[in-house]
């Protein structure tokens, strides 16, 4: 027996007999996503540039998701005799320009990869789910879509543009099985926060500025992040769609 089949659980988080998909699922609340999916039981399908620290039991494959045909592609991989029913759009990019010192080429890169591959997701996988008149959908969206961050112009447009889609598609389905929600992360202690400190003069300056403007006073943490996720793809959540969960250690609150 597996650690994540020892550790499965019953009763509405049950995601047994479910195949579930996970977008940025090599590290960070991605790779969260998977393990908790696993512990509960799913099928789980990896989409990552490189998802080799996903658990063995998952089917990997390597995409580039700012690449149309790549994604494409990727989906059309998967064996459509074990259709997809639980789509987690999380893979992400970040950016730390203002309007003025941001290119056109990283307002693109950044839409790409949020907000196109979100979309692409979506609407390669919505007809399996329609045709079955079921389907759960979760997108990794921010509070950076809700509020306005300094140096977070491509950022922030693209997680509210993740949010907006997510209330349309909630809308665009509701008679047809299918539920759409986001969740709205602060700032999480994630691989994409390591590089920023890591870039930055001072790190521990840096560090503390990012703890400092949330309330509870530190950072957010993947598997927090996944927990919510995990709950609006759960049959606990089965009155829950249109809706942004937001888990961001009070920073929309102050």
């Amino acid at each position: 027996m597996t650690t994540a089949e020892g550790a499965r659980s019953s009763g509405a988080d049950n995601f047994e007999g479910r195949r579930a998909l996970v977008t940025g699922a090599g590290s960070g609340i991605g790779l969260s996503i998977v393990t908790k999916l696993l512990e509960r039981g799913a099928d789980v399908v990896a989409f990552d540039l490189d998802p080799s620290a996903v658990p063995a039991e998952v089917t990997k494959v390597a995409v580039d998701l700012s690449d149309v045909t790549a994604v494409r592609e990727a989906v059309a991989s998967l064996n459509p005799d074990e259709p997809i029913d639980t789509l987690f759009n999380n893979a992400g990019i970040g950016s730390t320009k203002n309007l003025v010192d941001c290119s056109v080429e990283e307002w693109d890169r950044v839409f790409d990869v949020n907000v196109r591959a979100t979309f692409l997701m979506c609407q390669l996988l919505l007809p399996s789910m329609l045709e079955r008149q079921h389907g759960v959908i979760v997108n990794t969206a921010s509070v950076a879509g809700m509020i306005g961050l300094t140096d977070r112009a491509a950022y922030c447009a693209s997680k509210g543009a993740v949010i907006a889609l997510t209330k349309q598609i909630a809308v665009q389905w509701a008679g047809h099985g299918i539920r759409c929600n986001s969740v709205c992360p602060g700032t999480v202690d994630s691989p994409w926060v390591g590089r920023l400190m890591a870039e930055a003069e001072d790190p521990e300056a840096r560090r503390a500025q990012l703890v400092g403007r949330q309330p509870l006073g530190r950072l957010g943490k993947p598997e927090e992040i996944a927990s919510a996720a995990i709950y609006l793809a759960s049959d606990a959540a089965a009155f829950i769609t249109g809706t942004d969960l937001v888990i961001d250690g009070g920073i929309t609150a102050a």
